[in-house]
């Protein structure tokens, strides 16, 4: 049995230690990050697939000291090995969507190729296969009453996790820090695309009450009917309305505490990466000029946590792999060691 009380938060890291240099196993720690190595119909730049192992090596430079959350730790993190399995099957997906959004980009019918049919199919069949296999994952985790994370990959990969939440714990809300609504129906004929996960969740799911959105800076006329048509189900703070209220005056907690009392009281948080600065994620697959301050995300958080709103689970994705540095995963790890703080203290 691991006991963390004899661990010394201090030391450097062993390498041989799990996240964050613990010495833990499953079994013993309270909250488990489920890797999701999938990007199958990412349609800019490719790389998140891989972010769960770059990520891990970097998370051994993140100090545990928390000043907001100083014991979280000692509650035991895990993260499981990444399933080669699936990222196999993703890496082979891939191809065929490259192949399939390069034709469709050049207007050409589909109905008349007959390997691009096939190639369409096969990738939905891909999604709901992963949908399926995240779901099962996660419920089982939950029904052992671990706290649970999700580590993309793509944003597609939260679905069944989203599904597994609305099982255990009923009517919840969604809080997406995201450049993007996702908000896409079939976006490039793939039902299962990154940028239609909110989309799917508000379709498929009807325990979620609200998605509040966060940060969004880059969005079609179809999604934005679609979020003026929501009912308030969807409520999207954009990051123009955002800044321009700064501007004027209001406060980034004025602004914050606005968005918390739009969620009801359990939130699911899903945070993609490229709702920061490009400046903090330079590899994220669809960067957007704009965002957010890594700091300004942590508040919120914060904020969301001393509301007494429980937080029931998170994802984090599209933290991207490139270039010489390891720059991305860095910034990824610590945002992954926030989230984990925030769901085991919320729910100690």
């Amino acid at each position: 049995m691991t006991d963390l009380r004899k661990h010394d938060p201090n030391k450097v890291s062993n390498p041989d230690n799990n996240i964050f240099g613990l010495p833990t196993n499953e079994e013993d720690s309270r909250l488990i990050i489920v890797p999701v190595p999938w990007e199958v119909t990412v349609s800019y730049g490719a790389g998140t697939a891989r972010a769960p192992e770059a990520i891990l090596k970097a998370s051994l430079q993140v100090d545990l000291f928390d000043p907001d959350m100083p014991e979280a730790w000692k509650q035991g993190f895990y993260m499981r090995p990444s399933d080669k399995k699936i990222l196999m099957k993703s890496d082979f997906l891939r191809k065929e969507a490259e192949l399939y959004i390069d034709y469709i980009s050049r207007g050409d019918e589909v109905a008349a190729n007959q390997f691009m049919c096939k190639a369409l199919k096969e990738v939905n069949e891909g999604g709901e296969y992963l949908n399926n296999w995240v779901y099962e994952q996660t419920k089982a985790l939950l029904e052992k009453e671990k706290l649970v994370g999700l580590l993309g990959g793509d944003h597609s990969s939260p679905l069944g996790y989203l599904k597994a939440i609305a099982e255990k714990h009923g009517d919840f809300g969604l809080l997406q820090i995201d450049a993007h609504c996702d908000l896409r129906i079939a976006y490039e004929g793939f039902n299962y695309s990154h940028a239609s996960i909110m989309y799917n969740a508000l379709t498929e799911i009807p325990e979620l009450q609200r998605l509040v959105q966060v940060g969004i800076r880059d969005f079609g006329s179809d999604e934005w009917e679609y979020v003026k048509n929501s009912n308030f189900r969807v409520i999207t703070y954009f990051d123009k309305e955002i800044r321009t209220r700064q501007f004027e005056g209001q406060t980034w907690k004025y602004i914050a505490d606005e968005i918390i009392s739009k969620l009801p009281e359990k939130v699911f948080i899903s945070f993609d990466i490229d709702g920061l600065d490009r400046k903090l994620c330079p590899f994220t697959g669809t960067p957007v000029p704009g965002g957010f301050e890594l700091d300004q995300v942590f508040y919120l958080f914060t904020k969301l946590l001393e509301s007494g709103k429980k937080i029931v689970g998170f994802d984090l994705n599209e933290v991207g792999i490139g270039g010489d540095t390891d720059w991305d995963a860095n910034v990824g790890a610590r945002a992954l060691y926030k989230l984990c703080n925030l769901l085991a203290t919320s729910n100690s």
